[in-house]
Order: structure tokens, then C-alpha cells, then sequence
């Protein structure tokens, strides 16, 4: 089992681009679950709040992303 594990390490696995952006959604999911569950006083309202907070990661992600694509082509 060690061997395996040890082999992620030595050879990495390779993705495209398209899996690392799907990768991203779970990601921020969980980030925005775990931050909205401990500053929520009440389950009721944690739902939407997950929700609002999680889009605005991946809209905050996507906007950072545009910007520096975009200094990027006016540098280069």
C-alpha cells in the first residue's frame, strides 16, 4: 500500500486543462462548506449561505483569471 502511494509521488499524474478547472468546483465547495458551517448560528440558513459563497469563490476565481489572461496578452 506504501509502495503505491509513494509511486503518486514519483510519477506524477498529468491532466488537462479542462479536469484542473472541473477540480476547482469540489474544491471550493468544500472551502466555502467548512467556512459557512462554523460562522453560521443555525442550520436553516446554511444551505443558501454555502451556496452564495461558493459562487462567489468560483466567480472571484474567474474574474482573477480573465485579468491576469488579459495582462498577460497586453505584456507579451
Amino acid at each position: 500500500m506504501i509502495d503505491l502511494l509513494a509511486t503518486i509521488f514519483i510519477n506524477p499524474l498529468t491532466w488537462d486543462r479542462r479536469t484542473g478547472m472541473l477540480l476547482l468546483l469540489p474544491l471550493c465547495l468544500a472551502i466555502s462548506v467548512v467556512y459557512k458551517t462554523i460562522k453560521s448560528k443555525t442550520l436553516n440558513e446554511l444551505p443558501m449561505a454555502i451556496l452564495a459563497s461558493w459562487l462567489t469563490i468560483l466567480l472571484g476565481m474567474f474574474a482573477v483569471g480573465v485579468a491576469l489572461l488579459l495582462i498577460y496578452r497586453v505584456m507579451a
